[in-house]
């Protein structure tokens, strides 16, 4: 009577045991889909907070032809400009397709954001050379190109925020635990990169144009 006493309390104990392990592993499993769920959704988050700022990119870029267009027509004796803008923008437009396939990638985010400053820079350039040309500081046209710039360069900056908070609150969720344990497992162990503009190349805010 005692052995069998003994046999049913092993076989309860060992009932209890497979229990206890059945439902740690439904915890477990129901926290990992939580948190790969999470990880997506946060991730899908900031790409597409991303897809703001490269519309914004490639309205920009869609200007800036016509810009070197008309102002050829006036500084005719200063071609190395003009060809450096449009150079500056080509470079751009490739730098933005990698980031647009590559968002958060922090070798194309950096790409990007130099690509961005030189051709910031080659426009600076472009438009202080109206000071020196009264005709093409009047032209109407080059006032209307220099307002749409400005009015992207707002959108872009917004934009980019948006994105850049995106970016930090998946990074700060994927650290966190317990997403920290499962994050790489999920594919998600490189953090998401921010995109941050020189300010030296006036990209942060809109650019004060003066024609």
């Amino acid at each position: 009577m005692t052995l069998g006493f003994l046999v049913n309390g092993l076989g309860i104990m060992f009932l209890v045991i497979i229990g206890v392990v059945v439902l740690l592993a439904l915890v477990v499993g129901v926290l990992m889909v939580s948190v790969y769920n999470n990880l997506v959704s946060r991730s899908v988050g900031f790409k597409n907070a991303y897809s703001q700022i490269d519309i914004q990119l490639k309205r920009r870029y869609d200007l800036i032809p016509n810009l070197v267009e008309v102002a050829k027509g006036y500084v005719k004796h200063e071609r190395e400009t003009l060809e450096a803008v449009i150079k500056a923008r080509n470079g751009a437009v490739a730098a933005a397709g990698q980031a647009a396939a590559n968002v958060g990638t922090a070798s194309a985010m950096t790409a990007l954001a130099g690509a961005e400053g030189v051709l910031s820079q080659t426009l600076g350039r472009l438009f202080a050379l109206s000071e020196a040309y009264p005709d093409l500081k009047a032209n109407t046209t080059i006032m209307q190109l220099s307002e749409e710039l400005t009015s992207t360069e707002n959108r872009v900056a917004f934009a980019r925020q948006a994105y850049n908070d995106s970016v930090a609150g998946y990074n700060t969720y994927k650290r966190s635990f317990p997403p920290v344990v499962f994050a790489g497992l999920f594919g998600h162990g490189q953090d998401a990169s921010l995109l941050t503009f020189d300010e030296g190349a006036k990209l942060q805010t809109a650019p004060v144009v003066k024609f």
